[in-house]
């Protein structure tokens, strides 16, 4: 044996030893190691999903309006209709019009087949104030969310009785409820969404049924369980609300409306709150071919929403402008 084969002997196990430690410690403490390492992942078995947030969608115990003024598309309406395409009125609106589950207006005229007989008439002259609307109204208020419209004023008859039948025929055909109308003929039209009941009642000061017996409708409305939006057209145009408008108001509120909304002075007018009950005496135009000062071309819509516990009520602000269209404030 080489002299330094000894020496080398002791250091080979020496070596050994050391690793044999080395294994030894590593077997003891790598599985405290490994029991307390958080795992970068969980095992798939083991992880949970995120809680998905659901979507927010209306409640079906809400219902969302617009209530809106005077209607005419005749005229200048109709000439700017002509040049610019049927939609114009609505081009500037058309959005928020669809935002809501439906629009309500004044429909301020009949819709027939007859020429219009007021377009280039000077104001103050007969035909000016005499309405015929297009066939294509109807349709036309169906495309942009009119659902509901008013036809009790004192414009409806301007083409006679033949001109109220066929405004409620073209209606009917394009899917556009109406309510109200002259005396002894006025409707009530009813929208049942979940657990609201909406009544549409109206009284029209120019040939419609009494004060007195619209009341009495409001009433066996309101003891039915409805909730009774009462949509007017009375009072003198472009002022501000008569003495007699304020009592037949109070008189509806006291027979049991929400909420009454009027028309035809074709200004905004005020509004007040009756007991509990607001009214809006006047909203003014929406769309109207009247331009001389900012009053007559300024028009109020209202944003109701309507649930099983009452009418919340909120204010939108509209311009008409000389092209024909209507377009919302702010």
């Amino acid at each position: 044996m080489p002299p330094h084969s000894k020496p080398t002997t002791h250091l080979i196990l020496r070596v050994l030893a050391l690793v044999a430690i080395a294994v030894l410690v590593f077997l003891i403490i790598y599985p405290h190691v490994r029991t307390n390492q958080q795992p970068e992942t969980q095992p798939a078995e083991a992880q949970q999903p995120s809680p998905v947030k659901p979507a927010e969608t209306q409640s079906s115990d809400t219902l969302t309006l617009l209530v809106v003024g005077d209607m005419q598309f005749d005229r200048y309406i109709r000439k700017m209709s002509e040049r610019h395409g049927a939609a114009q009125p609505f081009s500037c609106v058309a959005s928020l019009l669809q935002s809501v589950d439906m629009v309500v207006g004044n429909l301020e005229g009949p819709i027939t087949e007859y020429p219009s007989v007021s377009v280039g008439t000077v104001m103050g002259s007969p035909n000016n104030y005499r309405f015929t609307f297009p066939t294509t109204t109807a349709a036309l208020l169906k495309e942009h969310n009119v659902d509901i419209v008013n036809i009790g004023n004192n414009h409806i008859g301007d083409f006679g009785a033949e001109g109220v039948a066929s405004t409620k025929q073209y209606l009917t055909e394009s899917g556009v409820a109406y309510f109200g109308g002259q005396a002894g003929d006025g409707t009530v039209h009813r929208v049942s969404e979940g657990d609201i009941q909406l009544s549409f009642v109206n009284y029209n000061q120019f040939g419609g049924d009494a004060p007195e017996d619209v009341a009495r409708v409001i009433a066996r409305e309101r003891a039915a369980g409805q909730t009774v939006l009462v949509y007017t057209h009375w009072g003198e145009e472009y002022v501000a609300p008569t003495e007699r408008v304020r009592v037949i108001a109070q008189s509806f509120v006291d027979a049991g409306a929400a909420i009454v909304i009027g028309s035809h002075p074709h200004v905004v007018q005020e509004s007040a709150m009756v007991g509990d009950i607001p009214v809006y005496y006047s909203l003014g135009n929406f769309i109207f071919d009247q331009y001389w000062d900012d009053e007559v071309s300024t028009g109020l819509g209202l944003l109701l929403t309507v649930t099983p516990d009452g009418i919340s009520v909120a204010e939108q602000l509209f311009t008409m402008h000389l092209d024909g269209r209507t377009c919302a404030e702010g």
